[in-house]
């Protein structure tokens, strides 16, 4: 039985980690992620969509922070405002909403608001046919933190494809 060092897990690249990419963090983000500062130098500009973006691929990214209350507000009493910012996400090369919470807590109706469970669900099924942007629940704030470090870690490595004049 091998065992697992807890460096073999912080780093799973088994290597030197690649060089530290820049995330720009939006001014209007109120509760930050913290992600790992040997992968990630963090910056606060405002963005023009999203919350989330990889320095250079400003136009390329967006991920867009949702609280599981904050979702289920959004979509079902805010929704005529978020049309006008999904429809901003939806021309970006990769966009995506990250809920920090299951989609049990909406079926289940784990939430503040009295909306419908069946029409939250639905609603988050309108935003990815309607607008094509994926909705991706994330169990929880520490969860949803690591899915956004490593979706940036991974699209800041096809900058050159999805961004040709940019260098990396």
């Amino acid at each position: 039985m091998s065992r697992t060092l807890r460096s073999e897990i912080e780093n799973p690249w088994n290597e030197s980690p690649p060089d530290a990419i820049t995330v720009i963090i939006d001014t209007r983000e109120r509760d930050p992620y913290k992600f790992d500062s040997r992968l990630i130098k963090e910056v606060r500009l405002k963005l023009l969509a999203g919350d989330y973006t990889v320095a250079g691929m400003e136009d390329v990214i967006a991920i867009e922070r949702k609280t599981r209350d904050d979702f289920v507000g959004t979509v079902m009493q805010e929704y005529d405002r978020f049309k006008r910012e999904l429809e901003r996400l939806q021309k970006y090369i990769r966009a995506l909403i990250v809920v920090e919470a299951n989609l049990s807590e909406i079926g289940n109706h784990d939430y503040y608001s009295t909306a419908d469970p069946e029409a939250v669900i639905r609603r988050k099924a309108e935003i990815e046919v309607n607008f094509g942007v994926p909705v991706q629940f994330c169990s929880d704030r520490q969860h949803a933190c690591r899915f956004v470090q490593n979706f940036l870690l991974c699209a800041a490595q096809k900058r050159e494809l999805w961004n040709p004049q940019s260098k990396p």
